[in-house]
């Protein structure tokens, strides 16, 4: 096994034990949803067990408006993860993402940990997932068929993380080409690119460049959940608030990109410190079209496996419900239309 792929593998495994046992969210910034509030309707028609909660993503029909995002891959470690979290999609008919499989680039060592997503997902969207810094030195477009024929992927996710890779050790800060190469992938890959951010936002200057190499969705990944410059300096042994605390705002994100649907068809995904029911419904009513959380998820599906990860979804989407009902919204749709309140309307 080659040094760089044990440098991968233990980063991975770092990665799992950071977010699971330190602090390693922003200690200045929130998403901002707090600072939004639903116009109550009292007069609300909607029969409540008439709620209509399911979407379509990737053409297929979704219980909710939500995904599974990309968390792990590719370690010992993260073959049980990856089965508990599949087993729980296939149950709640909900998409989930792949963890970075960049390590299945180097070897064939922990395969497994990948695929066993699929085997137990079912025909529910799978996406697969790779990182800018990859696809920035992209020479052949086969190696990333192959990662994402390893999952039967409905889509492949780049994840965009300049500031990880800055901070990271032994990271690679050059993302040289990499619009011209995600065009590259959309035209030959054969199935949708998502990109998304990993904690710091898109920006709308950004989104629009994204948006012209033709891919089919952005993830906002915005900041106020998990900082991973955060997680890069616990692993370094340092402390830096500023950089821990760089990025844009998840509502912020969302509010600004919603804004190029006049121009662009896509699939505007809200994650980013997402870890509720409410956080979910002010996401689709400020643009988005669903909802994605990971570490709130990974503490809880290491704790409580499969049933811990169903009952806490399902509890969160009990929660958009009951606020459907309450804004006079009998589905998705009808959400997405609400209009929020800014708090400072309100004193």
């Amino acid at each position: 096994m080659s040094s760089q792929s044990d440098e991968t593998i233990k980063r991975k495994k770092d990665h799992i034990e950071i977010c699971l046992s330190e602090d390693v969210g922003f200690s200045s910034i929130t998403t901002g949803f707090e600072n939004y509030y639903f116009e109550h309707n009292a007069i609300t028609e909607v029969d409540f067990n008439k709620v209509d909660l399911t979407t379509k993503f990737l053409k297929k029909k979704i219980n909710y408006p939500f995904l599974i995002s990309c968390m792990t891959g590719g370690t010992s470690e993260a073959e049980k993860i990856n089965e508990h979290l599949a087993i729980a999609a296939k149950e709640l008919n909900i998409p989930i993402g792949v963890g970075s499989q960049r390590q299945a680039l180097e070897n064939d060592k922990y395969i497994s940990s990948y695929k066993v997503i699929r085997k137990n997902a079912g025909d529910v969207p799978v996406l697969s997932n790779i990182g800018a810094a990859q696809v920035s030195q992209i020479k052949s477009v086969e190696q990333y068929r192959r990662i994402v024929e390893l999952v039967n992927a409905s889509a492949l996710v780049i994840h965009v993380n300049p500031l990880q890779e800055m901070i990271q050790t032994s990271g690679e800060p050059n993302f040289k080409g990499l619009l011209k190469n995600i065009e590259r992938l959309v035209q030959r890959i054969g199935i949708p690119i998502i990109v998304k951010e990993v904690g710091s936002g898109i920006s709308k200057s950004a989104a629009k460049k994204i948006l012209d190499t033709g891919v089919y969705g952005i993830d906002v990944a915005g900041a106020g959940g998990t900082s991973w410059a955060q997680v890069e300096l616990k692993r370094n042994k340092e402390e830096n608030e500023y950089f821990r605390n760089w990025g844009l705002p998840t509502s912020y994100c969302i509010r600004q990109i919603k804004t190029l649907k006049s121009k662009y068809k896509f699939s505007l995904i809200a994650s980013g410190g997402i870890s509720n029911g409410i956080d979910i419904a002010k996401s689709i009513a400020l643009g988005a079209d669903l909802a994605a959380s990971a570490r709130p998820l990974l503490k809880i599906v290491m704790n409580n496996g499969v049933d811990g990860i169903v009952n806490e979804i399902s509890s969160w989407f009990d929660d958009v419900k009951k606020i459907m009902y309450l804004t006079g919204s009998k589905n998705i749709k009808e959400l997405s239309k609400q209009k929020l309140i800014n708090r400072t309307e309100l004193y």
